[in-house]
């Protein structure tokens, strides 16, 4: 395989990765504000599970939209360096979910909800869940693309 096509396949497989990662981030919000709210489980009725096949992602489009650019750094650092463990994505997920809430303090409003340790909470929780999500996708392969150091062979 050629190293360009490498490269487009690798890129294919990160976008994917990072798809999968804005999914799980935005359903592991979802669980929680429902456990907040109040429902269990099995009192969810077939109206509610309709509604999150439209709102689960539509909140990953806002998840995907805030973290784009930390996940960028993340995604280069780990693949230049060919990371492979569960670990360090799930680290990095939670680096990026810090970064946000970063931004989110700096710009809020002193009344704003998200400064309560508990928001602050769950924000970070689905970082390291998406962080974990795009190790399942993409992050097993990481640095993939590169060509192996050919071996030398001894005297």
């Amino acid at each position: 395989m050629s190293g360009v096509l490498a490269c487009l396949l690798r890129l294919v497989v990160i976008l994917a990765g990072y798809v999968a990662a804005s999914l799980s981030a935005s359903a592991f919000l979802h669980a929680i504000v429902f456990a907040w709210a109040g429902f269990e489980p099995g009192d969810a009725p077939a109206l509610v599970a309709g509604s999150l096949i439209f709102s689960v992602p539509f909140v990953a489009l806002f998840v995907a939209y805030f973290g784009f650019i930390p996940s960028v750094a993340v995604v280069l650092v780990s693949e230049f360096l060919a990371r492979r463990d569960w670990l360090t994505y799930a680290l990095g997920g939670g680096a990026v979910a810090a970064v946000f809430l970063a931004f989110l303090y700096q710009a809020s409003d002193p009344g704003l909800e998200a400064a309560s340790p508990r928001v602050m909470a769950t924000i970070l929780g689905s970082g390291i869940v998406g962080g974990i999500f795009y190790w399942l996708v993409a992050g097993r392969t990481a640095g993939s693309w590169r060509a192996p150091a050919a071996i030398s062979p001894g005297p």
